[in-house]
């Protein structure tokens, strides 16, 4: 061989050498992907994901699925190139799934946390759709609290200064209009007793300027209907549109479904309103292939999600529970058309 030879076969053997090790190499990047789906009038793990108790419930034949996002964490050059070219994935910057002044565990923990609530959101926005009564639970008292040594946790506030309140929003609102020291008149309801108290209103943490009665409070059914969710390794607030569909189902006798995969995501609120989610395009990769063939999408989605539809998989546009169970009824009854993606 000559020696031009030789050094270009050493040079090749060199750069195959480097590039194998280039791309062994940890880069600041993190892979999305098509996530788990889980059917909320199913089971998941063998336990019903949604159980309701206290009241009449129904089965469904159909699917209404959550759908997840999957990330792959501490990848390679490699990792990257491949998920640069393939659509199912997204490669993003790792900060943006865990911020740099954040733990891993620091971040579990907050997605966990808004995943609790957005099924206790679900879980009000599905029980104003069937007309079911809530109330306003007390979870804990602070020990610097206005009401401390008055309001206990398990007391339900039934009303301030005369007004009913049965939405947590509006006696947060009621309060805030208070000024720090001003009187407030409760009535709170304790097992079967019904009170009426008044106190001074006290300062909220952080801010001596806003009022505040110094209690943690939450929306709950009224007795004897309860609602409990068994599912708990899946973080952030996308399910909660799923989860109130679920609870609808399940509360009344007709099926939403028709029999139909029907899969969705979307946050939501108190009042039903269905928000934006991050990671679309790799919910509907998942959601068709678990079968689904109606996607139930967010309507400030819809631009986005409409760059790759799998085929076989049809976008409904919703913007607030009572959107995605008119679709519901259209696709059940097979009359009407339905808000589309375009």
């Amino acid at each position: 061989m000559s020696r031009r030879g030789a050094t270009l076969l050493l040079g090749t053997v060199l750069l195959a050498i480097l590039t194998l090790a280039s791309s062994r190499l940890p880069v600041p990047y993190a892979i999305l992907g098509p996530g788990p789906t889980v059917n909320t009038v199913g089971e998941y793990d063998g336990k019903p994901v949604i159980t309701v108790s206290g009241q009449p419930t129904s089965t469904s034949k159909g699917h209404l699925n959550l759908t997840t996002v999957s990330v792959t964490d501490h990848i390679t050059l490699l990792d990257a190139m491949r998920g640069w070219f393939d659509r199912r994935y997204a490669v993003v910057p790792r900060e943006s799934v865990f911020p740099p002044n954040q733990s891993e565990k620091q971040v579990d923990e907050q997605n966990a946390a808004e995943f609790r609530v957005s099924q206790n959101s679900a879980e009000l926005a599905a029980l104003r759709e069937v007309g079911y009564p809530v109330q306003i639970a007390i979870t804990e008292v602070r020990s610097d609290a206005a009401v401390r040594g008055v309001l206990r946790v398990g007391d339900v506030i039934e009303a301030i200064d005369g007004v009913s309140v049965t939405v947590a929003s509006e006696l947060t609102s009621w309060v805030r209009a208070k000024k720090p020291g001003d009187s407030v008149a409760i009535r709170y309801a304790r097992g079967s007793e019904t009170t009426t108290v008044t106190v001074r209103a006290g300062t909220a943490p952080g801010d001596a300027k806003r009022a505040a009665l110094g209690v943690v409070i939450e929306q709950r059914p009224k007795p004897p209907l309860k609602i409990s969710f068994d599912i708990n390794d899946i973080g952030g607030p996308s399910a909660g549109l799923m989860f109130s569909l679920g609870i609808v189902d399940i509360l009344k006798p007709a099926d939403l479904t028709g029999g139909r995969f029907i899969a969705g995501t979307g946050t939501i609120d108190d009042a039903g309103k269905v928000g934006a989610i991050g990671g679309i395009h790799q919910k509907l990769v998942a959601a068709r292939a678990a079968g689904a063939t109606v996607f139930l999408t967010p309507a400030d989605n819809c631009a986005e999600a409409r760059q790759l539809i799998p085929d076989g998989l049809r976008l409904v546009k919703v913007t607030s529970l009572s959107d995605a169970l008119a679709s519901l009824d259209t696709l059940r009854l097979g009359r009407g058309s339905l808000p589309s993606c375009g």
